[in-house]
């Protein structure tokens, strides 16, 4: 996908996505770092929520609607269902708060009620752990996970043969579908002079840690 790479060159240009030696929370050492929550202007999160939007266009999933999890996906699922609507695909949206709220309209869910097939967006899965609620939360209410949207797959193993990414398509028989890949973010660096000096770190880093191929 061509705005794949246009993601990436706006995650680089932001600083979500930086180079250098970093330490990842399975303690391996990463030659790069990627943290969306500096997506932090309306700017950079509205070109976000329009990668999402396009990402799930391109995708083909079926879906009814999108759920963000707490929290970092309250902002994505509102973000990108605006966009989607800008484009006249117009999808309800809800997300959950991690405390259950014992005044008001009480419960943990905030939106449209839960129903049909529900689109789960987030950032990155790394132990999987927010999808696993989310798809909790969205059977409990009668409802299908269709599938999650992620920022970036990093296509990492996690404790054994398979990604985090790939543990979680198995686990619940559902696309995970990402608006780029590590494979998207090697051949950017090849193709691009000021950063190709970090490419062979990650191709070293993709040899050691990474998965076969998922094209």
């Amino acid at each position: 996908m061509d705005f794949s790479r246009d993601f990436i060159a706006l995650a680089c240009r932001k600083g979500v996505l930086r180079f250098g030696a970093f330490v990842t929370k399975a303690g391996r050492n990463s030659p790069y770092f990627f943290n969306a929550g500096l997506f932090d202007d309306g700017e950079s999160f509205r070109e976000l929520c329009g990668y999402y939007a396009r990402t799930i266009r391109a995708s083909g999933v079926a879906c009814d609607m999108l759920f963000g999890p707490a929290y970092k996906g309250i902002p994505l699922v509102a973000g990108t269902a605006i966009r989607l609507a800008e484009d006249g695909v117009n999808l309800p949206f809800a997300f959950n708060r991690k405390e259950a709220k014992d005044h008001g309209e009480g419960g943990t869910l905030i939106g449209a009620p839960l129903s049909g097939r529900v689109l789960i967006l987030d950032d990155v899965i790394s132990a999987g752990t927010s999808v696993r609620e989310s798809v909790e939360i969205i059977r409990a209410a009668g409802a299908t996970p269709a599938g999650v949207v992620i920022a970036l797959d990093r296509m990492e193993r996690g404790k054994g043969t398979l990604s985090a990414v790939q543990e979680v398509a198995e686990t619940f028989g559902m696309p995970v579908i990402a608006v780029a890949t590590l494979e998207d973010l090697i051949s950017f660096l090849a193709d691009s002079p000021e950063l190709a000096a970090n490419l062979d770190a990650v191709k070293a880093y993709r040899e050691t840690y990474g998965i076969a191929s998922t094209r």
